[in-house]
C-alpha cells in the first residue's frame, strides 16, 4: 500500500509539474499587451512599459520567470493582480469556501438522485418504470447547467415571484439564507451529474447481479433488500465512483458559468473576471489550483476502490 501510494503521489507530482507548464506557456501566448491591461489605456508610455515589464519579471527568458514562479508558489507568493495589485493566494483562497460549498451540495444532489435511480432501474430491469427512468436520466443528460440555472430563476420569477437571494452570505452567519442562495445553482449543477451516475449505476448493479454469489446470496433465503443493500450495492460503487472522479472537472467548469448567473463570488466568478479582464496572473493561479483539486481528488478515488471491493490490494 505504502509502496503504491508513494508511486501515484509521484505521478500526480509529475502532472502537476506538466499542467504547470502549459498554463505558464499557454498564458503568456494570449494575444495581449500587458503594460495596457495595467495602465487601462492604449496610449501608454515605453518608459512606464518597460519598468512594469521589469516589476513582472517580463524581461527574463520563459524558462527564468517560470522558476521565478514556481519558486514563488511553493513558498506561498502566487504573484500579484495585474491591476488591483492584490495578492493572488489571498483571493483565491477567500473564495474557496463558497465553491467548496457549491460543489458538495452539487454532489450530494447528485448522489441522492442517481443511486436511487440507478437501483431501481436495475431491479425493475426492462420494466415501465426502467423504461421511465432511463427515459429521465437521458433528458437530464442532454440539459445544459447554465440554461437550468437560467431557467430555475426565469420561470418561479414569472410564475410565483419568487427571486433568489442575490450574492452571497456566510453559512455561518446565516444557514438558512446561505442555503436559500446555494440551493437552486447546486441543483442545476449535479443534475446532469447524476443523470450520468444513474445510467453507470445502472449498469453497474445488472453486472453485479449475474455474479454467481449473488445467485448463491438469493439460493440461501436472503431477503431481496438485504442481498441489494449489503452485497450488490457496496460491489456496484466502483465504475461510479471513478466516473464521479471524471466529472468533478465538469463540476467546477459549471461553476464558472453558474456562479456568474446567481452573483456568487467563488473561484467560478473570479475566474471569468480575470478571463475577461485579461488578469494573468489570477488566471494562472486558478487553473494551476483547480489543476492540484483534481489531481487530488482522482488520487483519492484510486485509494477508495480498495474499501468498497476488499479483492482489490495495492501491492
Amino acid at each position: 500500500m505504502a509502496q503504491y501510494l508513494a508511486k501515484r503521489l509521484l505521478a500526480s507530482l509529475l502532472v502537476l509539474f506538466v499542467i504547470s507548464i502549459l498554463v505558464f506557456v499557454a498564458v503568456r501566448a494570449i494575444p495581449g499587451d500587458v503594460c495596457r491591461i495595467v495602465l487601462a489605456t492604449p496610449d501608454v508610455d515605453e518608459a512606464q512599459c518597460a519598468a512594469i515589464r521589469e516589476e513582472l519579471g517580463l524581461d527574463d527568458n520563459v524558462a527564468t520567470q517560470y522558476v521565478k514562479y514556481m519558486g514563488g508558489v511553493l513558498t506561498g507568493d502566487w504573484g500579484k493582480q495585474l491591476i488591483s495589485k492584490r495578492d493572488v493566494w489571498t483571493e483565491i483562497r477567500s473564495r474557496i469556501p463558497l465553491t467548496l460549498e457549491l460543489t458538495v451540495l452539487a454532489t450530494g444532489f447528485a448522489i441522492l438522485i442517481a443511486i436511487p435511480i440507478g437501483v431501481i432501474s436495475a431491479v425493475k430491469q426492462d420494466t415501465p418504470i426502467d423504461y421511465v427512468l432511463r427515459f429521465v436520466s437521458i433528458g437530464w443528460l442532454s440539459i445544459p447547467g447554465f440554461w437550468l440555472g437560467t431557467m430555475l430563476i426565469v420561470f418561479p420569477g414569472k410564475w410565483w415571484g419568487y427571486t433568489p437571494p442575490v450574492g452571497y452570505v456566510d453559512f455561518w452567519e446565516d444557514p438558512l439564507k446561505n442555503l436559500e442562495q446555494l440551493y437552486l445553482p447546486a441543483f442545476s449543477l449535479g443534475l446532469a451529474l447524476s443523470a450520468s451516475l444513474a445510467r453507470v449505476m445502472r449498469s453497474a448493479m445488472l453486472e453485479v447481479f449475474r455474479q454467481d454469489y449473488i445467485r448463491t446470496a438469493r439460493a440461501k433465503g436472503l431477503r431481496e433488500y438485504s442481498i441489494i443493500v449489503h452485497h450488490a450495492l457496496k460491489n456496484s460503487m466502483i465504475p461510479v465512483i471513478t466516473l464521479f472522479g471524471l466529472q468533478v472537472g465538469v463540476l467546477f467548469g459549471g461553476t464558472v458559468v453558474l456562479e456568474g448567473i446567481y452573483s456568487l463570488p467563488g473561484l467560478g466568478l473570479l475566474t471569468f473576471q480575470a478571463v475577461t479582464i485579461k488578469d494573468y496572473p489570477q488566471v494562472q493561479g486558478v487553473v494551476l489550483f483547480f489543476a492540484a483539486v483534481l489531481v487530488t481528488i482522482n488520487l483519492l478515488v484510486d485509494l477508495s476502490y480498495a474499501w468498497f471491493d476488499p479483492r482489490i490490494r495495492y501491492s
